[in-house]
């Protein structure tokens, strides 16, 4: 059995709020990880909606707010206890778990200076439910040292995707959509590309009553609609220099619905269809501005999932293969609580976490606090 300062587990639940995925990872002394385990766990619908709901601005947002930490926290320690059975592990042989917490909202260097970002959890309660140290919080000491708080994975997927031989771009599609550049000559940048999933699982949840688009069949039956892409183009965010992030709190519904009033009667598919392709845009021209040499981009979350989207990556960048990480041994369903499982390690191990090309942080951190079992 491994040493127990070699495992432990990341938790992800991300801005497209379709649930919580955890992964067990070991990672010897020696470097490296190994994949022990992976499990996946919708949210349940009113923990979702109240989650969806609490990134707007509402009546008695405290008190809401901390009943859906407490619930998410329990919803996590669930999965964990799952994962564990699975594993056929007890609690103790868990150095430390990361969680991720759900972002509800996200506005870093506003206001007075530093801003905040929020992710609801109660760490303290999921420490104790679950009989594990808990590290959470990752994002805020990037922020107070001048950072955007994300996106946080590019030193992991450094650490796990990078070639000495190869430009490698790794694309995560979640709600919002961000990407890593790994040079072979050892300089990484990452930043967010733009919305990912979040707009399209709006839309499709609104007309047709589905999570989320299949395949990106939906938006395949419909057809592009130029003036509508070329005026959800013209946001600001897209023309900003890296380091930058995004969210919920400016691709939204309101954002959307702006936009289609401009834009005047349009079928529900042709609309699924621009904002598929508004996803592909924002990540080609980020690779078009700043990594024009990239080989290889791989792409993980439930953006990989999506043959559609994948299929319009690979027409608009012929010059690059564009496969799933699972191509590069770790599924794309994994990545991103993986590298949750890595920063609870980075953390554990007092090593930094982030990277101060992808999120402007004035220099490195040791990221997360710690809620000992």
């Amino acid at each position: 059995m491994p040493r127990l300062h070699e495992l432990f587990i990341g938790l992800m639940s991300g801005t497209s709020l379709d649930g919580v995925d955890a992964v067990l990872a070991r990672f010897p002394e020696a470097g490296g990880m190994q994949v022990l385990n992976h499990l996946h766990q919708p949210f349940p619908t009113a923990l979702k909606d109240e989650l969806l709901a609490l990134n707007k601005p509402g009546d008695n947002e405290l008190h809401r707010g901390a009943l859906a930490a407490n619930a998410l926290s329990r919803h996590y320690a669930d999965v964990v206890a799952q994962l564990l059975e699975l594993s056929e592990l007890p609690s103790k042989a868990i150095c430390a778990l990361g969680a991720h917490g759900q972002t509800v909202r996200h506005r870093p260097g506003e206001f007075d200076g530093c801003g905040y970002t929020l992710q609801l959890l109660n760490g303290a309660l999921l420490a104790e439910q679950s009989a594990i140290a808990v590290v959470c919080d990752f994002r805020s000491r990037d922020v107070a040292a001048g950072g955007q708080g994300a996106p946080l994975v590019p030193a992991f997927h450094r650490a796990q995707f990078a070639r000495l031989d190869r430009e490698v771009a790794v694309l995560n599609i979640g709600g919002i959509s961000n990407i890593s550049l790994l040079e072979r000559s050892g300089g990484t940048l990452g930043f967010d590309c733009g919305p990912g999933n979040c707009l399209m699982d709006l839309w499709i949840g609104e007309h047709l009553g589905q999570a989320y688009d299949a395949a990106g069949a939906w938006a395949a039956s419909g057809k592009v609609l130029p003036d509508l892409l070329s005026q959800m183009l013209a946001e600001p965010f897209f023309a900003l220099p890296p380091p930058r992030s995004t969210g919920r709190d400016l691709f939204n519904r309101a954002w959307l619905q702006t936009h289609l009033a401009a834009s005047g009667p349009c079928s529900a598919q042709d609309v699924q269809a621009t904002l598929l392709e508004l996803t592909v845009h924002g990540v080609v021209d980020s690779l078009r501005r700043h990594a024009i040499d990239t080989q290889d981009l791989l792409v993980c979350g439930g953006g990989a999932m999506n043959a559609h989207l994948m299929q319009r990556l690979q027409s608009l960048l012929p010059g690059v293969k564009v496969l799933p990480t699972d191509a590069r041994g770790l599924p794309a369903m994994q990545v991103e609580a993986a590298a949750f499982a890595w920063l609870a390690m980075r953390h554990v191990r007092g090593l930094p976490g982030n990277l101060r090309t992808a999120t402007g942080a004035a220099g490195p951190r040791v990221l997360g606090a710690l809620y000992p079992a």
